[in-house]
């Protein structure tokens, strides 16, 4: 008897474990965020960052959508870049990689990442990383086909009063 209770026990861990995992991951997908603004402090400081978007293989061939990008950190730093895709440079097909070089407001670890798609051919990135010389890279995994006009990705920050970097 007392065999098979140190054999249920690792064993309903476990289960209580996945269990617990399969109710935390619905949390690490992409949002829609309706209420999202882009910020207009987009003059303050000046900062290079290199943002490098994994295209998935299971996306459309190429998109002519329009693609574009807002991240930042919990002071309320924010970096805008509109209209990244170019379909003449074939920028977005599918098993591909693009990679940008961004300027805009330096910021803080980068906790937050949204996407906007608008257009008819449907896009599905596999995962966008941004680096920056004052911050750590920042990896935001999609794998999902992002939903037209509406940005939709990623917010982990924990939001704290505004600050420049």
């Amino acid at each position: 008897m007392m065999r098979a209770v140190i054999y249920l026990l690792p064993l309903t861990f476990i289960f209580f474990t996945i269990a617990d995992g399969k109710r935390i991951l619905p949390l690490l997908q992409p949002q829609p965020l309706e209420s999202f603004k882009v910020n207009a402090t987009q003059n303050v400081g000046s900062c290079t960052y290199t943002v490098s978007i994994r295209t998935s293989c299971s996306s459309t061939t190429y998109t002519r959508d329009q693609i574009s990008l807002a991240f930042g950190d919990a002071y309320g730093n924010q970096v805008y870049a509109p209209r990244l895709d170019d379909p003449y440079s074939r920028t977005f097909e599918s098993c591909s990689t693009d990679t940008f070089q961004i300027t805009g407001p330096c910021t803080y670890q980068i906790c937050y990442l949204y996407l906007y798609r608008s257009g008819y051919d449907g896009w599905k990135p596999e995962s966008v990383t941004v680096y920056g010389y004052y911050t750590k890279a920042a990896t935001f995994n999609y794998n999902v086909f992002i939903p037209n006009g509406v940005w939709y990705g990623f917010d982990f920050c924990y939001r704290r009063g505004s600050a420049s970097a």
